[in-house]
């Protein structure tokens, strides 16, 4: 037991650094987001949606919200915007999941590794739906947030889109999202 304790402390211990990631996303008072800020949002976000949603594994879901940006841990953010090189970003993110989920006991380890995967592959309702979310708390953000005066609101208008396809509830909430993007335009 006292194993399984001393791996679990070490593990929040270190996922603690998710705290100071930075996002190129700010708060309604101007602040930096940080890349945990933006993952608690998001499972508050899929935790309000999830009753549209009944057929879907409700705590894989949330700890997907939890974990899809681990991976961020050690090298940080980098902004869709600057359209990294996506399978850099995937290799960079892969090796910090591992690291960092090395510090729980293996079973736990496998299973979070195996919820990271599923997000990242994408195919899963679940994964699916996470992925929409995603996009849509940054949106949120983008919109809600004290922004540089530089900041591209255009960037929204295409961020994400496919995502909210063929999905009726997710296409309606993209298009209110986009409303209140082009209200940032004018």
């Amino acid at each position: 037991m006292k194993e399984t304790i001393d791996a679990y402390l070490a593990f929040m211990k270190e996922t603690e650094l998710l705290k100071s990631v930075l996002r190129t996303a700010w708060t309604r008072t101007g602040e930096q987001e940080s890349t945990a800020e933006h993952s608690w949002h998001l499972a508050l976000f899929a935790g309000i949606m999830l009753e549209q949603y009944p057929k879907l594994d409700a705590g894989r879901t949330l700890l997907m919200c939890l974990l899809h940006d681990m991976g961020e841990i050690y090298e940080g953010d980098i902004s869709a915007a600057l359209l990294p090189d996506s399978s850099q970003k995937y290799q960079e993110e892969y090796r910090a999941v591992h690291k960092v989920f090395s510090l729980l006991p293996e079973k736990q380890r496998e299973h979070f590794i195996s919820v990271w995967q599923e997000y990242e592959d994408g195919k899963t309702p679940e994964a699916k739906l996470v992925k929409a979310l995603d996009k849509a708390e940054t949106i949120i953000q983008h919109n809600i947030g004290k922004n540089p005066l530089d900041f591209d609101y255009d960037f929204n208008l295409q961020y994400g889109k496919p995502y909210f396809m063929e999905d009726a509830l997710l296409e309606e909430m993209r298009s209110a999202l986009d409303e209140e993007t082009e209200g940032h335009l004018l």
